[in-house]
C-alpha cells in the first residue's frame, strides 16, 4: 500500500510506510481495499473515527486518536495505483465507506482535498465547507463532509 500512497501524493503529503503500518495497527477495520486478480492492492481508502467534527493535522500521524465509537469517519487517503486509475475504483471504495459508516450510525464522513478534486468528491455526496484548518504538507486543503442519513 505504501507504494500506491507514494505514487499518489507528493512526499510531504503522503503517509510513510511506517505511518500506514501504524494506521493498520490501530484501525485495521477502517481500511477499504480493492485488490486485482493476483491479490495486489489496486486502490484503498483509510481513516479513523472520532467525535471531533473537523479533520486536523495531528490526526494523520496519531492513529491512537481513533475512537471506534466516534460519530465522524475521517478519511486520510483515497488512492489508486496509477495503472488502475480511471476505472472508478476510488468511487466504488467511497460508496462502500458511506455504506459501512451508515451501518455504524456515524453522522458522516470528513476528508480534505485539493481544490481541483472538489468536483470529484461532490459526485459522491461530499459538500465543500471551504478551506480546511489542516495545512498538512504545507498545502491548502478544502474540507469536505458527507452527512449520512440518521437511522
Amino acid at each position: 500500500m505504501s507504494r500506491i500512497e507514494t505514487e499518489s501524493y507528493p512526499a510531504a503529503e503522503g503517509a510513510s510506510r511506517e505511518s500506514i503500518q501504524r494506521r493498520i495497527q490501530y484501525y485495521p477495520n477502517h481500511f477499504w481495499i480493492l485488490e486485482n486478480d493476483t491479490g495486489e492492492v489496486s486502490a484503498f481508502v483509510n481513516g479513523f473515527c472520532t467525535n471531533l467534527p473537523d479533520l486536523t493535522d495531528e490526526m494523520y500521524d496519531r492513529p491512537e486518536m481513533h475512537d471506534p465509537e466516534g460519530v465522524w469517519q475521517m478519511i486520510f487517503s483515497v488512492v489508486t495505483a496509477p495503472e488502475y486509475r480511471g476505472r472508478g475504483y476510488a468511487g466504488l471504495l467511497l460508496e462502500q465507506v458511506k455504506k459501512d459508516a451508515g451501518a455504524k450510525n456515524r453522522k458522516g464522513i470528513v476528508l480534505t482535498c485539493k481544490e481541483r478534486l472538489v468536483p470529484f468528491y461532490s459526485k459522491y455526496g461530499f459538500v465543500d465547507e471551504g478551506i480546511s484548518v489542516s495545512v498538512h504538507g504545507n498545502v491548502v486543503w478544502h474540507q469536505m463532509r458527507c452527512l449520512l442519513e440518521e437511522k
